[in-house]
Formats: C-alpha cells, sequence, structure tokens
C-alpha cells in the first residue's frame, strides 16, 4: 500500500460501528474536577455494571457519584419517578450536601422518553439544590462526549455578564435565572465591578484539566498578560464564570464542539479558534491565537517552544523515523498526530470516530502546515472508521506503533504490532508546554520494551503487555 504524498489533506468516511466508551464515563473525571458537585447516572442495571467496574478502583475515595437504576416498572410507565428521584436527591443533600446535582441521562431514559428535564427544575424548588440535566447516552459517537454534553448543560446555568460603555465600563453578573434560589446565584447577584479600562477583554477557558495543568496554562497566558478570568467548569460549582456577549472563549480540547456552540449561539460568547494545547507546538499556536484575538503581541513564546523541544530530545531521536497508525477512539487523534509528525513520526492513518471540521477548523490547518515543514507525507483523515478494514492496512503497512481502544490491544500484540491505549491518553496529563514529556513517555513506551528485549537477546519472545 501506497503511502498518501498529496499537498492536502484526505478526508474519508466509512461505515463502521463506534467502538469507545460509553460517555458516561465522564463522570470519572468529572466528579473529581467539580469539588462540590454530586453525579446521579438515571439508567439500568447495565449501567451500574459498567460503572462499578470502570470506576471501581475509586470505591475507597469515596466517589460523589451514584446510580438511579431503573426497574421495570420504571420503564413501562408504572411507577412515580419523580417520586423516586426526590428520594434520592434528598438522601444525597443530607449525606453530602452538594453545591449541584447532576443528573446523567444514559440510553434508556432517552428511549423510553424519561423527563428529565421537565422534573428537574420543580425537583431542584423543593430541595433548594441546582439540578443540571445532561444527555451523556451511547447515541454519542466518543465516550469523552460525555464531557462535551454536561459542559453545555453547565454553560446554560453560568451567571450572565452584561456590559454597558459610557466614560467608565461597568460589569453586571447575574444569573440567567433572576429568582434562583441557588448559591450561584446568589453569589453572582453580588459581583459587581467597574473598571475605567474600556480594552479589557474576559476570556473564559473551557474544558475539564485537573487543578495543576489549568494553573500551568493559566501561568503560561499570565506571563504574555493575559488573565483568565474563569474555567468551565471551575473546581467548584459556585465559582462558574460569567458568560456573554464580549466574553471570549476558548477550548482545551477537540470533543468540546457541542460546548462551543452552545457558548456561541446560547450565551453570545466569541470563540477563539485555535490549535489545541498538546504539545509545544500545540500549545505556542494556542497562545499565540489567542493574543491575537485579544490584540497583545506575544514575548519570549518561540524560545520557550525551543526550549522544551531541547529537553525532550532524548524520545526524539528514540522516535523520529518511526509510524504509528490512529484506529481512532477518544477525538484527540488529530491534535495527537499533529504532535507526533513534529516530532518525527510518519502517520499513516488518523482514524476518529467523529470529525467536526469547524471546531477542529485550526487543528486540521495546523495538521498540514506542520506535514509540509516536515517534509511528512499527509495522513488519511478516516471517519467512523472500520475495524476490519483498519486492520488489513496495517497488515500491509505494518506501523511501529498502532494507538487503539482497549478491545483492539491485545489482538494486535499477538499479531506483532506494538500498542498504546488510547484512553491513557484521556485520562493523562497532556496540555502544556510541560506534559509533552508525558505524551512521549506513553508513546515511547512500547519502543523501549522492545529494545530493552533485543539488548537482552530475548528477540524470539512473544509480545505481551507493558
Amino acid at each position: 500500500m501506497s503511502i498518501n504524498v498529496s499537498e492536502t489533506l484526505t478526508f474519508e468516511c466509512e461505515t463502521g460501528n463506534y467502538h469507545t466508551f460509553c460517555p458516561i464515563s465522564c463522570v470519572a473525571w468529572l466528579y473529581q474536577k467539580i469539588e462540590d458537585s454530586f453525579f446521579l447516572v438515571v439508567g439500568t442495571k447495565t449501567c451500574g455494571y459498567f460503572l462499578q467496574n470502570a470506576l471501581g478502583v475509586m470505591i475507597f475515595a469515596e466517589p460523589r457519584y451514584a446510580m438511579a437504576e431503573l426497574e421495570e416498572g420504571d420503564i413501562s410507565a408504572q411507577l412515580n419517578d419523580y417520586q423516586e428521584l426526590k428520594r434520592l436527591c434528598v438522601r444525597i443533600k443530607k449525606d453530602r450536601n452538594p453545591s449541584v446535582i447532576i443528573w446523567i441521562g444514559t440510553c434508556t431514559t432517552e428511549i423510553i422518553k424519561m423527563d428529565l428535564e421537565g422534573m428537574a427544575p420543580e425537583l431542584e424548588t423543593e430541595i433548594q439544590v441546582p439540578i443540571v440535566v445532561a444527555r451523556a447516552n451511547g447515541l454519542d459517537y466518543a465516550f469523552t462526549q460525555g464531557e462535551d454534553t454536561v459542559l453545555a448543560a453547565m454553560a446554560h446555568r453560568c451567571p450572565e455578564c452584561k456590559v454597558w460603555t459610557g466614560e467608565e465600563k461597568e460589569i453586571q453578573s447575574e444569573s440567567p435565572r433572576k429568582n434562583s434560589f441557588t448559591p450561584l446565584g446568589e453569589a453572582a447577584g453580588r459581583i459587581r465591578s467597574t473598571t475605567k479600562s474600556r480594552d479589557t477583554k474576559p476570556l473564559v477557558l473551557f474544558g475539564s484539566l485537573p487543578a495543576t495543568v489549568a494553573s500551568q496554562l493559566g501561568s503560561e497566558l499570565k506571563s504574555q498578560s493575559i488573565s483568565v478570568s474563569g474555567w468551565l467548569p471551575a473546581q467548584r460549582y459556585t465559582d462558574s464564570p460569567t458568560l456573554g456577549d464580549g466574553v471570549y472563549v476558548c477550548g482545551v480540547n477537540p470533543f468540546l464542539s457541542r460546548t462551543a456552540t452552545t457558548l456561541m449561539r446560547r450565551r453570545k460568547c466569541k470563540l477563539i479558534g485555535a490549535p489545541f494545547p498538546i504539545g509545544p507546538d500545540g500549545t505556542r499556536a494556542w497562545i499565540e491565537r489567542i493574543c491575537f484575538v485579544l490584540g497583545i503581541e506575544t514575548q519570549g513564546l518561540k524560545e520557550r517552544e525551543q526550549k522544551i523541544w531541547d529537553n525532550l530530545k532524548n524520545y526524539l531521536d528514540l522516535i523520529r523515523g518511526k509510524s504509528v497508525f490512529f484506529m481512532g477512539d477518544n477525538l484527540l487523534e488529530i491534535s495527537l498526530a499533529r504532535f507526533l509528525i513534529r516530532c518525527g513520526m510518519i502517520v499513516y492513518e488518523i482514524g476518529i470516530p467523529y470529525m467536526d471540521k469547524r471546531y477542529q477548523a485550526a487543528e486540521l490547518a495546523f495538521l498540514q502546515t506542520t506535514c509540509k515543514e516536515m517534509c511528512m507525507p499527509m495522513p488519511r483523515i478516516v471517519e467512523k472508521p472500520d475495524n476490519y478494514n483498519q486492520i488489513q492496512r496495517m497488515r500491509e503497512l505494518q506501523p511501529d506503533l498502532a494507538i487503539t481502544g482497549m478491545a483492539h490491544a491485545n489482538p494486535l500484540e499477538a499479531r506483532g504490532i506494538n500498542t498504546r491505549w488510547s484512553v491513557e491518553f484521556t485520562f493523562a496529563q497532556i496540555h502544556g508546554f510541560i506534559n509533552a514529556k508525558d505524551v512521549l513517555e506513553l508513546v515511547t513506551r512500547p519502543l523501549r520494551r522492545n529494545n530493552n528485549l533485543e539488548n537482552l537477546g530475548w528477540t524470539d519472545l512473544v509480545k505481551g503487555g507493558d
């Protein structure tokens, strides 16, 4: 099979199934990020079984999520769903006292048309705790889109930022629901600031990142004289950012297209379309784009990027000239492929469950530019790939590494192809300048393992896991 050497990206679409986790797995990282939240997943025993197995390692940490299991009576509409959900939420409030309860609707609630959106406003008035409804079900393309659904729902509940211009600019923030009882609404009603600067442009970043990574990105922007006015989600629901006309927003993950659309269309924010801050090149491009839109000239950014590349030299020497094949799983594929091409790797194919060309437009353009600068062939981008066809292509290409979902890792290893689980990149800290090393640590681990085995003379050893 010949490598695509065209000067433009090639997009294809196959008819494969979506081989990813269920989107309700987003609970695993969101409940840790939003420290005063509680997640209630409404679904069947199958959903509970998935959560118990996927998130079972966290049972000793007293996680702030629970499962509301639907019985036959619920599905056949013979029971009062409102009273049962009220009982559970009252118990959650008594035991955990969260600032917000987030209902995660599953496939079953979608199929039986369970009116979660209709029940939530009445119930939150009764129990005096805000309830956010998010339909993070299997109708999504990839498991990471569960976060997208939750953040889009939370964007509707963020305080509103109204700006009046005059001799002084006065910013009055209030909750979209003026009579809201919620702590968020009360806090927002008290926020009132006046400044004489007409050039202040509030910037809100959206995407769930560990506090340390969010702090690192904030520090990088601060070094360019840009202050982040808020994050969606914030570490505490009561600190949710103010949104509205005049507020600039920028995403940190490529799977947040629904949130971006909500922020633009419903909350009238101005979206900054930028490559995503994955790898030194992506982080520099992300900061540069934000600075350009906000009218700020960057200072020392290229030197900052070059210093990181210098520190990665040992990794780059190991993977330069090696090939990689993305089977598609978590929607991070385009950004990761662009970074690895910049590191000197050849990317044969980028499989991706779903491609939003509008939201990832800047990243796609950056991928094309990177290929030209590195004199690398343009990779094929295959949306909704058929895994059988992909395996046939891999047999011909024999890549040095395949980044794939867990279901295919062991079969590929048995056929002599090194693998890395794509879900590892979802949970690892991969954003920003400092964390580029963590990405390469994951990518090079199978290659380093093989080198070690060869040095020991175990060349006939059957390949296994790390």
